[in-house]
């Protein structure tokens, strides 16, 4: 009896000893699988990962790019300022030394940054919303304003930080998850505004928000020889920019959209011409600006100001026409008050024999 009583205490002194060895993980049920199942963006205090090195050509690709790696990604945007014409520009030797070293280069394609894409090492991954949706050069480059082009790049990008860090591959799903439930806000948003304003249409500056606009179900009723010199960073002819004016003072279109990083002498005769009409004008950049935190917001920011933008100017008919409707009830009351009065007048006059008569003309 003894002996047995001995012998589990040695049975339990060894489970101990073996707790001890291989850690309290291995004897608490399920702990480890707890932890697993925690945030996306909970680490361990003792869990040290080196981010991965992203650069990006531009910051509203950037950004997107930030989304979706979340706390193991370092991105780096080239491009970020709304103050210069950004197919003008030129990129500075460290701003390729930044390329260079990535991991990860982001670009956007389609002839819009060449320069990020040059010399690059074939150790360096590249994702590029031109190739995601098959743009080419001569396509219009405003990508980033594609609903196609976003869902596409967030899930390339989901992928690609997935097959460079594996162990966090449900980190970025679940930030993938999270983005596509704000891009689906986003096109719900869209598509309020097509449903609800039918045959709207616009004129551009420069094709900036040209997809933004397709997918709100806006026509692009810019002049074709005024687009073809936009397209190409020319000067509009004398004709083109005429008939651009005539468009806008007689309001054939619902909204100037007016491109702020590719202003000129035509573009601000535009805008004036625009003002003085009472044509509505959405200033809209190239690049994010900076009082926004991502992509997603500031899209969905310019599609509501649109949405309040025919809103207003909505509200504003209605109340046109309301006054209009008074005017012309006052109208015709006031026209029936002097008809029945002429009537009044007409009976008693031919009502009453002892009416004077006019005297006959002589």
């Amino acid at each position: 009896m003894r002996l047995h009583k001995r012998s589990l205490l040695r049975a339990f002194a060894a489970g101990i000893a073996l707790c001890v060895a291989f850690g309290t993980a291995a004897c608490s049920g399920g702990s480890t699988s707890q932890e697993n199942d925690a945030s996306a963006d909970s680490e361990t205090p003792t869990e040290q990962i080196t981010p991965i090195e992203v650069v990006a050509s531009v910051n509203q690709w950037g950004s997107l790019a930030e989304q979706i790696g979340g706390v193991h990604v370092k991105v780096t945007s080239v491009l970020s300022s709304t103050d210069v014409n950004a197919h003008d520009f030129e990129p500075k030797t460290d701003d390729i030394d930044k390329l260079q070293q990535a991991q990860v280069v982001v670009s956007n394609g389609a002839g819009y940054d060449t320069w990020a894409t040059k010399n690059l090492s074939k150790t360096m991954v590249s994702v590029s919303a031109a190739q995601m949706v098959g743009a080419v050069e001569g396509d219009n480059p405003h990508l980033w304003f594609s609903s196609d082009a976003r869902n596409a790049m967030a899930k390339e990008l989901a992928d690609t930080y997935s097959r460079i860090m594996p162990a966090q591959k449900k980190y970025f799903n679940n930030k993938l998850t999270a983005w596509n439930r704000r891009e689906k806000k986003i096109e719900k948003d869209m598509k309020a505004f097509s449903d609800s304003h039918k045959n709207v249409s616009y004129a551009a500056t420069e094709p900036v928000a040209y997809y933004l606009l397709s997918d709100m179900g806006f026509t692009d009723n810019t002049p074709e020889g005024y687009l073809q010199s936009s397209s190409t960073n020319s000067e509009p002819a004398p004709t083109d920019l005429q008939e651009f004016q005539e468009l806008l003072e007689k309001h054939k279109v619902e909204v100037l959209i007016n491109d702020t990083q590719s202003t000129s002498d035509a573009t601000n005769t535009l805008t004036g011409i625009a003002y003085k009409s009472d044509v509505p004008v959405l200033d809209v950049s190239e690049q994010m600006p900076s009082d926004y935190t991502s992509l997603t917001s500031w899209i969905r920011a310019l599609i509501l100001s649109l949405t309040d933008m025919f809103d207003e100017q909505s509200d504003a008919d209605d109340q046109d026409a309301t006054s209009s409707d008074s005017t012309s009830e006052n109208a015709d009351s006031l026209e029936s008050t002097a008809d029945s009065s002429t009537q009044d007048n007409d009976q008693t006059t031919n009502g009453s024999d002892d009416a004077p008569q006019p005297n006959p003309v002589k």
